[in-house]
């Protein structure tokens, strides 16, 4: 498989041309490829160029609404809500996140939702961003239903991710995790389908319930909760902070993500934004987290999520992607 070598400039630049030639707005775009860079400068290859083709296919079928404007509101004074009207979630975030910020520093905390939006892909984008401008963020969405409860043998939960970031000292990230409260991401196991090849087993089970290493069987059941009853646990404080809280759909009702035509996604996410220095102790709360650092350091071969990665300019792309990615921007 040739790959190719691409600036994460081009990425970006290639990424809005591709969306507004398929019918997004200028803005619109902007908000969703800086999301895409960002993917693919942490090699999160399934919510980076990876979701581009459909984006576009969508933005032409009417499932996401690429000329929308958001609809933001604060219902109670430690509350922000954004609807995002079936548009792209990265530009729901945007256009309220000055809000939520405000309401966080004024208050010490904020409700941060978003409500009827398109797959927002990497829920950790979000937290991130949040710490960069000084606040412990904590976010949680839903997806398509695809993890069976412990013991069953049919789809009830989406993979149900959680995220939380950490702000360092000088408004960077002091550490971040993000992950599905399912085994595995299920965009692995379309990979391992695709590719023909198998997965571990604890991963999945196939639609009569029993465990399987076969991906297209697992593709057929469903996956499993990582964790077992902790994992699932989770799963459901995702569903109901990401569902019941904001009247988005449930990870049950929600349609297939990647399909050009069907139903809107009208998915929806929460976000928790903590204002460390509410009690005026940032001083104690940043040597907390230093010292977090340094415990961890002391381990050779440990270290905090989300930090040590080595992000360049470049990456390396599969030179079939980004030749797609080339005909979107070229279209039509």
């Amino acid at each position: 498989m040739s790959h190719i070598s691409v600036k994460l400039d081009d990425i970006e630049n290639y990424t809005i041309t591709a969306l507004v030639k398929h019918g997004a707005s200028s803005w619109n775009a902007k908000e969703v490829a800086k999301a895409v860079r960002v993917a693919e400068a942490e090699e999160n290859k399934i919510c980076g160029l990876y979701y581009l083709e459909s984006y576009c296919n969508q933005l032409q079928s009417n499932r996401v609404d690429g000329l929308v404007e958001p609809i933001v509101s604060q219902p109670k004074s430690g509350c922000v809500a954004v609807d995002a009207q079936n548009g792209f979630a990265q530009a729901a975030f945007a256009k309220g996140l000055n809000s939520a910020l405000s309401v966080a520093k004024e208050n010490g905390i904020c409700l941060f939702t978003i409500s009827h939006s398109h797959t927002c892909t990497s829920l950790g984008y979000f937290t991130s961003r949040i710490a960069k401008h000084g606040f412990i963020a904590i976010g949680s969405t839903n997806a398509p239903a695809c993890v069976a409860p412990p013991g069953g043998n049919e789809a009830l939960l989406g993979t149900n991710p959680i995220a939380m970031a950490i702000p360092s000292s000088n408004k960077n990230i002091a550490f971040q995790f993000d992950q599905s409260t399912s085994a595995i991401a299920i965009g692995k196991i379309r990979m391992a389908a695709a590719a023909g090849e198998s997965i571990p087993d604890g991963w999945a089970i196939d639609q009569n319930g029993a465990p399987t290493t076969d991906a297209n069987a697992a593709l057929k059941g469903s996956l499993l909760s990582s964790g077992g009853y902790k994992g699932y646990g989770f799963g459901l404080m995702a569903e109901v902070l990401a569902s019941a809280l904001t009247g988005s759909v449930s990870s049950k009702e929600a349609p297939p993500l990647k399909t050009t035509d069907g139903d809107p996604h009208n998915l929806g996410q929460t976000y928790i934004l903590i204002d460390p220095n509410y009690n005026n102790q940032q001083k104690h709360f940043q040597d907390k987290i230093e010292a977090l650092r340094q415990a961890v350091k002391a381990q050779p071969n440990a270290r905090l999520p989300g930090t040590g990665k080595n992000i360049s300019d470049e990456v390396m792309l599969e030179q079939s992607l980004w030749e797609q990615v080339q005909k979107l921007a070229n279209y039509p």
